[in-house]
């Protein structure tokens, strides 16, 4: 009977854990005046991701990726014509599927991208 009851336990412990939920990726993006962070952005290519972008300025600012967008899967959320507009001290999310590449990002708005606020996207 005590044999019975070790070979049991010993199955126990050597049973398959089950499955966790796959975790879900969020990456902050912070934008300030003339700044985006982090610098350079690296993401997985092929897994789900919400980016966050969180305005720290008092003034507005936007996040334009163009080619990064029209090429990922978005899943919630919107970038129309490639960007993500954000009044000040304004927060917005998207969550999408990137595709693997490395991509330009910019703020759009008037002499903002000549003052350095760029940045790359790498998708690997």
């Amino acid at each position: 009977m005590l044999a019975h009851r070790l070979a049991l336990l010993a199955g126990l412990s050597l049973a398959p854990a089950a499955p966790l939920p796959a975790q879900q990726a969020m990456v902050p993006i912070m934008v300030s005046n003339f700044s985006f962070a982090p610098r350079p952005i690296h993401l997985a290519a092929g897994r789900p991701v919400t980016l966050t972008f969180v305005n720290r300025s008092g003034s507005g600012h936007d996040f334009t990726a163009q080619r990064f967008f029209a090429s990922s899967r978005i899943l919630a959320g919107s970038a129309p014509d490639g960007e993500i507009e954000l009044a000040p001290h304004e927060t917005k999310t998207i969550r999408l599927i990137p595709v693997a590449g490395t991509y330009n990002a910019h703020c759009s708005h008037f002499f903002h991208k000549q003052m350095g606020m760029t940045d790359q996207i790498i998708v690997s």
